[in-house]
């Protein structure tokens, strides 16, 4: 049996975010959904990643004062995913 590291499906996990942050901005905007997430959709995702990482946990803080929608919770996800493979990783370099 071949080795698989456990990070890949973690990693093909968070890919898999990314393209479902991309396809929600796209919604969102009210555009049709395209047939394939192209170049342009994950810019755009990794845009919105970034601002959520930036300001994230006061998003998220502010759960409990206002309705989060899907795009929020989509990015809530990849922002947890993050982190446990930042963790995965620093326990094997420890």
């Amino acid at each position: 049996m071949p080795y698989t590291d456990p990070l890949e499906p973690l990693l093909d996990h968070l890919q898999m975010l990314r393209r479902a942050v991309a396809l929600r901005l796209v919604a969102e905007a009210g555009a049709p959904p395209p047939p394939s997430v192209e170049a342009e959709h994950l810019a755009a995702a990794d845009d919105a990643i970034a601002r959520w990482l930036e300001h994230g946990a006061e998003e998220q803080d502010l759960r409990a004062f206002r309705p989060v929608g899907p795009l929020q919770h989509l990015l809530a996800d990849y922002e947890d995913l993050l982190a446990r493979i930042d963790e995965m990783r620093d326990r094997r370099l420890g």
